[in-house]
């Protein structure tokens, strides 16, 4: 896509920011409808939208758009709106299937702090996995794109952890979308088989366009090795104890951690320590912490978006995306 048909492109998703919501900190647009240039009438855009003071934002969105809202959430007003993203989901609230024009949006709500949090630290591994692929970043009053390069260098690492001494740039971006997708029930049942693949070939340049500039440090540093055959580029990576160490030390606390144990010496408690003899024990660790953490924070959105729709929308939403799984998965 060339930089005028960028610009149109970014200026049609910011829209509804225009045309709808109260002022925002953070919005990028994401999910599947990115990989096509124009959308169909069915499709529904994705917005995650960062704010300093959700309570506040939900007011005053409640004001313009009530009708975005359940009417049962509607009712209870912005504390329970509020109350409900933080204490049952993972700090998000989504209205989904909203009109605006031709089309239909759904947008999350997060607080800028645990938006920023979650990046840094993978303490919720939910946001932070959907910025780890490609997005159209609309509002950034915040630097969170600097802010992602970090998450974007765990990421790689992490993925290096779990792939073998040998893979293609494929392999790596493949790898990289998969992270967040590890133990979400809806892989199970509401999510097209394919979705890994499909995400990885309708932007593998957007890939290669975030990926790339930490590719070459680590080749710069003697972590990874290059050639290019067939279509895609072949690396080949140290699985050696050094090298190990160097990629887990990058990872955030919340994952090294899973490895960390108290000691004793001389009857006295001392500071944990992370202990890494081999690449199988780190992927094994990095395959643990993130299923586990995937796996509670969808379970804990999907009840949040049960109860904030009421029953009803939810039930719509999954069943499109379960008909959607189902036909994936029919030859």
């Amino acid at each position: 896509m060339n930089a005028v048909a960028e610009e149109d492109r970014a200026a049609e998703l910011a829209g509804p920011l225009r045309d709808l919501l109260p002022p925002v900190d953070f919005c990028c647009a994401y999910g599947s409808t990115l990989l096509h240039a124009r959308p169909d009438g069915t499709s529904m855009v994705d917005y995650i939208i960062g704010v300093a003071d959700p309570l506040q934002w939900h007011s005053e969105n409640l004001e313009r758009n009530p009708a975005h809202y359940s009417r049962w959430m509607a009712g209870f007003g912005a504390g329970a709106i509020t109350g409900l993203a933080d204490h049952v989901g993972v700090g998000v609230y989504f209205n989904p299937f909203v009109e605006w024009r031709d089309k239909r949006i759904k947008y999350g709500v997060v607080r800028m702090r645990d938006l920023a949090m979650d990046v840094l630290t993978w303490d919720r591994f939910y946001l932070s996995g959907r910025l780890q692929k490609p997005v159209h970043v609309l509002v950034d009053n915040w630097d969170i794109r600097k802010v992602n390069s970090i998450n974007l260098e765990m990421a790689t690492s992490a993925s290096l952890l779990l792939l073998p001494a040998e893979f293609t740039e494929y392999d790596l971006y493949a790898q990289i979308c998969s992270l967040s997708y590890m133990g979400d029930l809806r892989m199970l049942f509401a999510e097209d088989k394919d979705k890994v693949k499909k995400i990885v070939e309708g932007s593998f340049q957007s890939f290669q366009l975030m990926y790339s500039p930490l590719l070459q440090e680590y080749i710069a540093e003697g972590l990874l090795k290059t050639s290019s055959h067939g279509q895609y580029k072949t690396f080949r990576q140290d699985c050696g104890p050094c090298t190990t160490n160097e990629l887990f030390s990058v990872l955030p606390w919340t994952i090294q951690s899973q490895m960390q144990g108290r000691h004793t010496l001389h009857g006295k408690e001392v500071p944990p320590r992370t202990v890494v003899s081999s690449k199988e024990m780190a992927a094994n660790c990095v395959r643990r912490a993130l299923r586990h953490r995937v796996m509670v924070s969808s379970v804990r959105q999907a009840v949040c978006g049960l109860l904030a729709s009421g029953g009803a929308v939810a039930a719509q939403y999954l069943g499109k995306k379960m008909a959607k799984a189902w036909r994936s998965r029919v030859p």
